[in-house]
């Protein structure tokens, strides 16, 4: 038997920013700011584009995530 799939928070909205290819800003701890569309993430890493480029940014690194519009994470017709 499988076991159940749980998802995080985090993985959430990192897979809803990756599927709606939604504009971010990402702030990293050092302060740098970073901009482009998440196309992929594992459990260490956060893939950036922008453009023609690529950037592999560590989790540990980033502060924030800001998408250009709001995410509703929650279904509001759902109790509870």
């Amino acid at each position: 038997m499988a076991a159940p799939s749980t998802s995080s928070l985090q993985d959430t909205f990192l897979k809803h920013l990756r599927d709606t290819k939604l504009e971010v800003t990402m702030f990293l701890v050092n302060g740098i700011r970073l901009q482009g569309q998440i196309r992929a993430f594992d459990n260490f890493t956060v893939q950036l584009v922008r453009d023609h480029g690529t950037q592999i940014v560590y989790k540990h690194a980033i502060s924030s995530i800001h998408p250009v519009e709001s995410v509703e994470l929650t279904d509001p017709t759902s109790s509870g």
